[in-house]
């Protein structure tokens, strides 16, 4: 049926929020402020860590330091796989998708970052190097849907042809732009708050990895 599978990574392929939750709270208080929960901080990923930052010490009120975004990326470039992991069943979910079409990865985070987890969790096997799109690439973050469509103009898929499988409502506003079909993740960590009301018939809903084998 699909031609192109595209992946979101975090909150999608795996369960990376302690990580991120952690290296944000280790920023705010090397900058004197103090750390937020762990659910807080994973309602603010999704557009890239320069946003996640701002809205981190936003949440916290205290003024953004200049070198906020800098010290974040380091000290979460220690931590990256301390805690993350791939969601259940899916190593198994992308073997079986494999065989019937291409996969690739659209990412908003870095993508030395994306790709030492990918490595690191064994899940790199299943993703051709440039089928993996990350946020400081050649095309602009997620919503924009360029990226989106350099891997449908790489692969020759069309959009009717396409789907990606995201957890916030920024991956679906992506494939809106692109006019693909969407799978959303209900068991991601994007997924509070997401905007139910707006979803059509070309998007699904999974509460786990298993169920995504039941559209694609």
């Amino acid at each position: 049926m699909f031609h192109l599978i595209v992946f979101d990574l975090d909150g999608t392929l795996v369960d990376s929020r302690q990580d991120i939750a952690d290296a944000a709270n280790a920023t705010l208080v090397a900058f004197g402020a103090a750390p937020l929960s762990e659910e807080s901080i994973g309602r603010m990923v999704g557009n890239g860590a320069p946003t996640l930052v701002a809205r981190a010490f936003a949440a916290a009120g205290v003024p953004q330091p200049p070198d906020a975004l800098d010290r974040f990326l380091s000290i979460y470039d220690g931590r990256l796989l301390n805690h993350t992991r791939p969601y259940a069943r899916i190593p198994e979910v992308l073997a079986q998708l494999a065989t019937g079409a291409p996969l690739a990865v659209l990412t908003n985070k870095p993508r030395a970052a994306t790709l030492r987890i990918l490595d690191g969790l064994d899940l790199s096997r299943f993703f051709e190097l440039d089928r993996i799109v990350a946020g400081d690439g050649p095309f602009p973050r997620k919503p924009d849907p360029a990226g989106l469509t350099h891997l449908m103009a790489s692969t020759g898929a069309s959009a009717d042809q396409t789907v990606l499988v995201g957890d916030s409502a920024v991956d679906w506003s992506t494939a809106a732009a692109a006019a693909t079909r969407v799978c959303l993740a209900r068991y991601g960590f994007g997924w509070e708050g997401f905007p139910t009301d707006r979803l059509d018939e070309n998007a699904w809903v999974v509460d786990a990895p298993d169920e995504i084998l039941r559209y694609l």
